[in-house]
């Protein structure tokens, strides 16, 4: 079984930034992508940015230029958000994709007020 937690959510200015962190767990194994994937009362969850095994990455249009994912190990991932807008506002959740398995996260609230 494959555990995530996500940490490094919370209340930002627009235009400032937070860093989100998502520490996996358990036996994970082979070709594996990592994401992150938000969420908005009301609205299906979408996809912020995703990180292959082999380091590709690939992110959402809204937030290309602005966001960055990376990993340091086989258990860290990261998603640097700069330049925040108040319409990032969402839950983000730490997604793994180990073959046909799919695990996620808790869920980490972002809020961007002023």
């Amino acid at each position: 079984q494959v555990q995530l937690v996500e940490s490094g959510g919370g209340l930002v200015q627009p235009g400032g930034s937070l860093r989100l962190s998502c520490v996996a767990s358990g036996s994970i194994f082979g070709r594996v992508s990592r994401g992150w994937y938000r969420q908005t009362p009301g609205k299906e969850r979408e996809l912020v940015a995703v990180i292959t095994s082999g380091g590709s990455t690939n992110y959402a249009d809204s937030v290309k230029g602005r966001f960055t994912i990376s990993r340091d190990n086989a258990e860290t991932t990261y998603l640097q958000m700069n330049s925040l807008k108040p319409e990032d506002t969402a839950v983000y959740y730490c997604h793994l994709l180990m073959g046909l398995m799919n695990y996620w996260g808790q869920g980490t609230l972002v809020t961007v007020s002023s």
